[in-house]
């Protein structure tokens, strides 16, 4: 799991020397109104506002001049202090607010108002010069007597007026209950099936019996029918449904629609178009994130912007990065790479997992017998590289490889040859924020054994697949490969803090065997020396049960190894037998979909869904194709396939997951630049990113807001400040890749 934390990031405590009290004046509350003076009738008090904000009685409410030239929301606030929060508790949270001119945001919090400042809830609404009553009801995750209610309104330019009444915090509501818009109850891939692939679709009823179902084409023609098939309540949504099979029909087309139960279901294609197009997009989704380098508009339309941490104010940079405080006296040169996800942290141990499964793509499409390389040949993803005769995705891999290599400790310092777990700011930063114009310290963090062997598993593979194109980086690669792994072996349990999750993820692991038997299999399939070899089959995860309910992840890695072990050919002792372990694994991963109503080889114990849920099933049915890869049969491929269709629409939402797929889709992904939902002038996610999808534990305030109590598929909202379920992340969209590719092949 991606552990967080958010918090309120005011500019400094909030009970210190920034704010300043507003005129004091007597205060009324009741026994469930926890705010005093919401309503601003002859007073401001006892609400206070950062030093740079001029606030005071106006038109019945209190108005206030928010300058511009502030990087932050929380630069520029309102708030009131000593807000008492009761666990379990139910609270509804509203205000009035008007902004001039209009289209300014405001992050309206409820938190902490002492350090770590955390957050219960929050929302950002955009206000108009009307004004508009805002209503949201949440839960409180804690007691406390030291909440705080702000309204945080900087990180504009230009200086703007917000004028707020009515501010109300009522305990002792009942929780709100969300009932989200899933539209007709058909559930289908809106995108597109294979001609030649499975084709199935899930029907919400309450009827037990089977019922008709007829597939029309655009024309409205009926052109297949046949009968429904009950399964009962589905555990997974709780749901009673019905499955369809309409396999049956070969034809290709655009705009069929499912009819069944008097319902009518999303259009969607039959043919591959589609997944050749999203092959691209899940793949060009990498431009955007990178960190260190411009962006081009002409490349990406609607996305271009500045270059994000170059040592450009306000940012401090990433080309002269010191340690956290007492992990090492040097500095580094870590520009470059990808950023993490929706924040503008770099992590080793997630850059390289996401690395692997890019380039084992690439890898695939050479080896497999279905496999398709010239689709990723140079000029395929419309990169600044594009043209140098290098395939476009090895080109983009290599954007943060390099970054990966620089996070190495150098020679001559304690720990040489050990990587740095991450970098990141030294304070978690809020929504929306362009990474030009991230104003916080960046820290190296200490070296751990997980981000070591990330490293040194990437680099060997690495090593060759650029060997053909680029000699030099690849023998550099390797190196820096044998490094990493010799100084793994010195420090085998040096694990990541889970308390360092202040201003960026933890990525905490506590056991790096798995790490270990990776790094080992990509050194032996590079080099095919003796001691690796020996290393892999001593290994206690090389032949064993790795291909668990949620599948692999950045802190589940054996499974990389062993899918490289199984398809890239070596002369490994016992090979014969590793192979048959992916195999056994996709026979169990087949089973689930089988038993699962809506077709997903996904079935969390307790049907607890995991954080990026939505990328466990995708890499699930990458055992699935890699078993379709060893044997060549199609019961494989065909599973792999139909996991697509619980990724594009054929869930209990009836949601597609990835953005600008599919008629209603995810695409207000948690991201501080693709930020659409705040800000009108920045852009939603690009086509072809993945949401992380439902999440059981609900951990942003948000989220919490809305979906306690929720079962399984419905813990999801997409909406920015989920970042919990709806964020963005590399190598979840590496999942999304490499299924992509896989399935644009079976044509």
């Amino acid at each position: 799991m991606k552990r967080r934390r958010t918090t309120l990031l005011t500019i400094a405590a909030l009970l210190g020397a920034a704010l300043t009290a507003l005129p004091a004046g007597p205060a009324a509350a009741d026994e469930v109104e926890q705010l005093k003076n919401g309503t601003f009738d002859t007073t401001t008090d006892p609400w206070w506002t950062t030093a740079n904000v001029t606030a005071g009685l106006s038109g019945g409410g209190l108005c206030a001049d928010v300058p511009g030239g502030t990087a932050n929301r929380w630069d520029a606030a309102v708030g009131q202090n000593d807000v008492t929060l009761v666990k379990g508790e139910s609270y509804r949270f509203g205000f009035k607010a008007s902004g001039s001119p209009g289209g300014h945001v405001v992050r309206a919090v409820v938190g902490l108002q002492v350090a770590p400042y955390e957050t219960y809830f929050e929302v950002s609404p955009q206000l108009s010069v009307s004004g508009d009553t805002y209503t949201y009801t949440f839960t409180s995750p804690v007691d406390t007597a030291q909440g705080q209610v702000a309204l945080q309104a900087g990180g504009s330019a230009d200086g703007w007026r917000m004028c707020l009444d009515d501010v109300s915090l009522l305990g002792g509501v009942p929780p709100e209950v969300y009932t989200p818009d899933t539209g007709p109850r058909v559930r289908v891939n809106q995108v597109a099936y294979l001609p030649s692939g499975p084709k199935n679709a899930t029907l919400v009823t309450d009827a037990t019996a089977k019922l008709p179902w007829r597939l029309r084409n655009a024309g409205g023609a009926t052109v297949a029918h046949g009968w429904t098939v009950p399964r009962g309540v589905d555990v997974s949504s709780g749901q009673n449904v019905h499955s369809v099979d309409f396999g049956a029909y070969h034809r290709a087309g655009r705009g069929f629609t499912l009819v069944a139960d008097g319902e009518t279901s999303r259009p969607f294609d039959i043919g591959t178009s589609a997944y050749e197009r999203l092959r691209l997009d899940s793949l060009k989704y990498y431009y955007t994130q990178r960190s260190g380098i411009a962006i081009r508009d002409d490349l990406r339309p609607g996305y271009g912007r500045a270059a994000g941490h170059v040592d450009v104010a306000p940012n401090q940079g990433d080309s002269d990065v010191p340690c956290q405080p007492g992990v090492c006296d040097y500095r580094l040169d870590v520009t470059g790479g990808w950023y993490d996800a929706g924040d503008h942290g770099k992590y080793v141990v997630n850059g390289g997992i996401a690395t692997w499964e890019l380039l084992s793509t690439y890898e695939r499409e050479r080896l497999a017998r279905t496999g398709e390389s010239d689709r990723l040949r140079d000029g395929t993803l419309a990169i600044p590289e594009s043209g140098n005769k290098v395939p476009d995705i090895l080109d983009e891999a290599r954007w943060e490889l390099e970054f990966l290599l620089k996070m190495q400790v150098p020679d001559g310092q304690p720990l040489a040859g050990m990587a740095h777990h991450k970098i990141h700011d030294e304070q978690w930063t809020g929504l929306p924020l362009l990474p030009s114009e991230d104003p916080q310290k960046r820290e190296l963090h200490p070296p751990s054994t997980q981000a070591t062997l990330n490293l040194a598993a990437t680099a060997a593979q690495a090593a060759r697949l650029y060997r053909p194109y680029d000699r030099a980086f690849a023998a550099r690669a390797l190196t820096a490969a044998r490094k990493a792994w010799s100084a793994a072996l010195a420090h085998p349990d040096m694990y990541a803090s889970p308390s360092d999750g202040t201003g960026g993820g933890t990525y905490d692991d506590t056991d790096a065997t798995d790490e270990f038997y990776w790094a080992a299999a990509e050194l032996y399939l590079t080099t095919g020396e003796r001691q690796f070899a020996h290393y892999v089959t001593a290994s206690p995860v090389n032949t064993a049960d790795i291909f668990g309910p949620l599948g692999f992840d950045w802190g589940r890695t054996a499974a990389a190894g062993r899918l490289d072990l199984a398809t890239v050919p070596s002369r490994l002792p016992g090979r014969d037998k590793v192979r048959r372990t992916v195999v056994e694994g996709a026979d169990h991963y087949l089973a689930t979909l089988k038993s699962q109503p809506y077709g997903m080889p996904y079935a969390p114990d307790g049907n607890v869904y995991d954080w990026g849920s939505s990328h466990q099933v995708l890499n699930n049915a990458v055992v699935l194709a890699t078993a379709y890869d060893i044997t060549g049969s199609s019961r494989y491929r065909d599973g792999a396939v139909q996991s697509m269709d619980y990724i594009l629409g054929r869930n209990a939402l009836n949601i597609s997951y990835v953005t600008g797929y599919g008629e209603v889709d995810s695409h207000n992904e948690h991201s501080r630049w693709y930020a659409h939902e705040l800000d009108p002038n920045l852009p939603n996610p690009p086509h072809g990113t993945l949401a992380g999808g439902p999440n059981s534990s609900i951990q942003d305030p948000y989220a919490q807001s809305r979906l306690q109590g929720c079962v399984g598929q419905f813990c999801y909202i997409d909406d920015i400040q989920s970042w919990s379920t709806n964020e963005t992340a590399i190598n979840w969209n590496a999942a999304l890749a490499r299924m992509a590719s896989f399935v644009a092949d079976q044509d």
